[in-house]
């Protein structure tokens, strides 16, 4: 693949004084710029000590974090950020902290999760996982796309960020060629392809019988009724990986990017790929970010979810080994 010498570890930074203490920094490395004009971000701290939640499967594991900020878009929030996550394995569970700052503290909504396993008549299931939360502009709400199970990703939506009505499925195994035994972690985005007669687009992991994942993805005029393409975007070979997951879309300098996570036995970094705004490039960059060595990472990054508070962009990602990730925070140097 085309990638640029891939970075060093991070340099952690020990954070402003909050009520939760930001972690202590966490040794030295030399870290260059990301590529395509991104900026480095840097380890800041845990969104929340995950040990003392109260929703006892989030105590083991938190990912797939989602970010965003509610204080120009609903009447009297919690906070002016909401933090979406869950954990994975069975039951899982979509959960809710907020806070008034992108560095925190967060606050765990007292009544997580505020979306189950089970969602009487619409489906009873192992486990629900991966939220993602869009605004969606036309209807004033925020349309949460999670999975559950790992086949099947689904829509809920929502007028307060917090309480969801269920409204259908919105992905799944049998809209992909036969052999695709996964379809999950989907994100969805505002995108224009004017020649799909699009305005959203859909990122998801592929899983096949060859157990190798890879990056997929779909068109919408709607965000609820999606044309699926029916060959991968970005393949792990492509990569030199033997998995790649979570990916999000980012735009930067008139072009739009994907952002993505390779296994932790391929060096455990966050790669991007340049796919053009009509999604029809594929140019391989390399690493976005590299994990921290030691906590909260120990060598591996996933699953970035980005926000600007005062003109100062960050990160929030999934940090650690799988099934025992953490939520991390970062910000631009």
């Amino acid at each position: 693949m085309t990638e640029l010498s891939r970075r060093t570890a991070l340099r952690g930074a020990a954070g402003a004084s909050f009520a939760l203490a930001a972690l202590p920094l966490l040794g030295a490395g030399t870290a260059s710029a990301a590529p395509a004009g991104f900026p480095e971000y840097r380890f800041l701290r845990t969104a929340f000590d995950k040990s003392k939640l109260q929703y006892p499967p989030a105590r083991r594991e938190v990912i797939f974090p989602c970010i965003r900020g509610v204080y120009d878009k609903l009447a009297n929030p919690l906070g002016r950020y909401y933090l979406y996550y869950a954990p994975h394995d069975a039951p899982g569970g979509i959960c809710l902290s907020y806070a008034d700052s992108l560095e925190g503290p967060f606050i765990e909504y007292p009544h997580n999760p505020i979306v189950k396993n089970v969602w009487k008549p619409h489906y009873d299931v192992s486990h629900v996982s991966s939220p993602h939360v869009l605004w969606h502009e036309q209807s004033r709400e925020l349309w949460l796309y999670f999975h559950g199970e790992n086949t099947t990703t689904r829509l809920a939506r929502s007028k307060d960020g917090i309480h969801f009505t269920y409204d259908k499925t919105v992905l799944s195994t049998s809209m992909l060629p036969k052999g695709t035994t996964e379809t999950s972690y989907a994100k969805v985005f505002e995108h224009d392809l004017p020649s799909r007669g699009a305005k959203y687009v859909m990122v998801f992991m592929i899983n096949t019988t060859a157990n190798h994942r890879g990056i997929g993805w779909g068109w919408s005029a709607d965000g609820r009724n999606w044309t699926f393409s029916q060959t991968p975007l970005i393949r792990p070979e492509d990569v030199g990986a033997s998995n790649i997951a979570a990916p999000t879309v980012v735009r930067r300098n008139n072009s739009t990017y994907v952002v993505y996570h390779e296994n932790i036995e391929a060096g455990g970094n966050m790669l991007i790929t340049e796919v053009g705004n009509d999604f029809s490039k594929r140019k391989h960059l390399g690493v976005f970010h590299a994990p921290l060595k030691g906590a909260p990472d120990n060598g591996r990054c996933a699953a970035a979810s980005f926000g600007t508070m005062n003109g100062k962009e960050y990160m929030f990602y999934e940090a650690g080994e799988r099934l025992k990730g953490a939520i991390a925070i970062a910000r631009a140097v």
